[in-house]
């Protein structure tokens, strides 16, 4: 841990980190006497782009965040991005649109790859994400994921895809040690990121019985969390127009 933290992100990384955080304002992070004394697994809201540039800047930790390993591909970048960045294409406008994702590609896969990410792949190499992940946690790291699918759960977040509760299945196998996930509730309209009470995974419990209660749990309180504040827009997973952003309540 200390031998990383010696290590600096290449100056052109640190550069343009230096640009974006101008524009981008800090995020306060509320709630940080919840996360436990030793690595963890936070889950929270995707919040677009809120999600991860929030906590790549202003996390108080050491982390490492899942990312799709195709946003680290230069040759896989213009193809994930066309579909996830610009979801609501119009036809006539669909040539700016591919041209913008592979002029960004070299830029763009370049600030993934040195960002405090981890790849996160949907295919045999998920086995490779899971090892990173575990050498991270054993390094002192935290792990945080941002699991949301397209399938809606309420007006605050999305269903989540289950499968990262494995990783805590895997490092107690590996280590002996039980994995506590903590929510996190990504409010952006409100410049604030808060950090709920965890949940401890239980390894004696069948696997499928564990995915589905620690992600209803997850899913509840990012809710809760959210209802608790003053109302406010709500940034949802899908790169939608802010005037059909949800209110929080």
């Amino acid at each position: 841990m200390k031998k990383d933290k010696l290590i600096k992100k290449p100056a052109f990384f640190r550069f343009v980190c230096s640009i974006v955080k101008i524009f981008y304002k800090k995020r306060n992070f509320e709630g940080i006497e919840n996360l436990p004394n030793t690595p963890c697994i936070i889950v929270g809201n995707h919040a677009q782009s809120h999600g991860p540039l929030s906590c790549e800047f202003f996390f108080p930790t050491e982390k490492r965040i899942w990312t799709i390993h195709s946003v680290m591909n230069k040759k896989e970048f213009p193809a994930y991005a066309l579909d996830d960045f610009f979801p609501e294409k119009k036809k006539g406008l669909m040539w700016f649109y591919k041209s913008a994702t592979h002029i960004t590609a070299p830029l763009g896969s370049y600030l993934f790859r040195n960002a405090d990410t981890l790849p996160v792949f949907k295919d045999t190499r998920i086995v490779q994400t899971f090892q990173l992940s575990i050498q991270a946690l054993e390094d002192g790291k935290n792990i945080i994921i941002f699991p949301e699918n397209r399938e809606p759960f309420n007006n605050i977040i999305n269903n989540f895809q289950e499968r990262y509760v494995d990783l805590a299945r895997l490092y107690h196998k590996k280590t002996g040690k039980t994995l506590e996930f903590v929510p996190m509730y990504n409010a952006a309209s409100l410049k604030k990121v808060i950090l709920g009470k965890p949940i401890k995974f239980n390894p004696d419990n069948n696997i499928e019985d564990e995915r589905t209660k620690v992600c209803n749990y997850l899913k509840n309180e990012i809710t809760t969390i959210a209802q608790s504040l003053p109302p406010h827009r709500v940034v949802p997973y899908e790169n939608i127009k802010k005037k059909n952003y949800p209110m929080s309540k």
